[in-house]
């Protein structure tokens, strides 16, 4: 039986992946990037969170690495478990091409942030708010950037563990050139049981003058 509920599971998971594939056809002229993501939560106690993310990005589909990003917290959550507060850091490793060349270059950034998250229900359609500040030491250069996140989650049904996800995140930052970037991103999500949901789907990055498409494996977990 346990035999059984596992090829279930990984079937379901295969699926999941399978199901997103199509959108690589998107992809602009750029290398389409595929990203990694673990997102975990940990509950001290019914007020107090421990907040601890991995992400490893890839300019093609793995194996050419473009950023890994490390990030934790802690955070305080109130109004009945609506919103919460996080003070947070982050270590982000870049590795980035010099030029038109197949060399890199490594810029490594520690990163300083406070966010604010709320949810609210329309419905059966939860949406997500994260307002983040960032402070951000890249190599000797210091910065500053505000992010304001807008996710919705759907689910397919009642009887259904699947769920359609979509976000918006822009980014700006307090100097000239304010704007940064801004990430738009759509995928269907899993939820294994209470504690952990995996989802997949398809992101376009743009920038002033540019832009990428990425292909997003995320696995969420609250322990």
């Amino acid at each position: 039986m346990i035999l059984t509920k596992t090829k279930n599971t990984i079937k379901k998971i295969v699926l999941l992946a399978l199901v997103t594939l199509p959108f690589i056809a998107f992809s602009q002229n750029s290398d389409f990037g595929n990203w990694l993501i673990y997102i975990g939560n940990k509950q001290i106690n019914s007020k107090w969170n421990l907040h601890n993310e991995v992400q490893y990005r890839n300019y093609n589909a793995v194996g050419d690495l473009e950023q890994l990003l490390l990030r934790t917290g802690l955070g305080y959550t109130f109004n009945e478990g609506k919103n919460n507060v996080l003070l947070g850091y982050g270590y982000i490793l870049s590795k980035n091409y010099i030029d038109e060349t197949d060399d890199k270059i490594s810029v490594n950034e520690h990163r300083i942030f406070q966010q604010f998250t709320a949810s609210q229900f329309i419905g059966s359609v939860k949406l997500n708010h994260r307002y983040r500040f960032e402070q951000r030491f890249v190599e000797d250069d210091f910065k500053m950037r505000f992010r304001y996140f807008l996710g919705l989650n759907v689910p397919i049904s009642q009887s259904s563990n699947y769920y359609l996800s979509a976000y918006n995140e822009i980014f700006l930052n307090t100097k000239t050139a304010i704007f940064d970037r801004n990430r738009l991103y759509g995928g269907i999500g899993y939820q294994l049981n209470k504690s952990i949901k995996l989802e997949a789907g398809y992101m376009n990055q743009f920038f002033e003058t540019s832009g990428r498409d990425q292909f997003n494996i995320i696995t969420f977990i609250n322990f």
